[in-house]
């Protein structure tokens, strides 16, 4: 199959973190030019260093950037701007899992949720679509969960807010798709990441590796002619 990732400018979000992680590894093993943000500088740092002395070919470019907090938006698209002409591939990673009981819920839990959840793939899809589509190419990955199609008790919020996000991408996708612009959902079951150790109730034992979410995720984007995977659930092999 052809690299199509080749010179591509990727913009990730949770890039430090365990799918985010491994997803920025493939692209930069495909010679892709990476800008990567989450909260964590010094993770950033750490990442930026690894990827620069494996790959002295590609660009790479990073900003900390709190999602929940609108108000960082803005100053992040800046620095994206100030530093690669455009985008053409945007991985919408970054999330908040939380799990609490209706009752407990906050209407700031709602906000912050939906704040790294949705409303950040919004406004970074709203403003980096537009070169993907003066392009006539370009992807847009947005992480869900089995949660986008399931509920679980305490989990009001968090299902809520990937339903949305699956809403949001299957809209997308055909709002774009005459401008060769592909909008993809991948949702995996739970995977082996720090976040995913809140959820006691299962083995984490028989969650997916996020090396093998992040190949799925490149593969599931490397198609450039007819076909074109819209969304995934990526499933646990459970034992019993």
């Amino acid at each position: 199959m052809k690299n199509i990732f080749e010179n591509k400018n990727c913009l990730i979000t949770g890039a430090t973190g365990g799918i985010g992680k491994e997803i920025v590894k493939n692209l930069a093993q495909k010679g892709s030019n990476l800008f990567l943000t989450s909260k964590n500088e010094k993770k950033l740092q750490a990442l930026s260093e690894e990827l620069e002395a494996q790959y002295p070919g590609i660009k790479i470019q990073y900003d900390e950037c709190d999602l929940s907090n609108p108000e960082q938006l803005p100053h992040l698209i800046k620095k994206i701007r100030n530093k690669f002409s455009s985008i053409d591939i945007l991985v919408n990673c970054a999330g908040i899992f939380l799990l609490k009981t209706l009752k407990e819920s906050t209407v700031q839990d709602f906000k912050n949720c939906f704040r790294v959840n949705n409303l950040a793939p919004f406004i970074l899809s709203k403003e980096f679509s537009n070169d993907m589509i003066e392009k006539k190419w370009g992807r847009i990955v947005n992480i869900g969960s089995s949660s986008s199609y399931n509920g679980f008790k305490n989990g009001t919020i968090y299902c809520a807010s990937k339903h949305s996000l699956l809403g949001f991408s299957r809209a997308l996708h055909d709002e774009l798709k005459e401008n060769n612009v592909r909008v993809s959902c991948i949702s995996p079951a739970s995977t082996k990441t720090e976040m995913a150790k809140l959820s006691t109730d299962q083995d984490y034992e028989t969650f997916l590796d996020p090396k093998d979410v992040a190949e799925f995720v490149i593969f599931s984007i490397s198609f450039d002619k007819e076909m074109t995977i819209g969304e995934s659930r990526l499933n646990r092999m459970v034992p019993k």
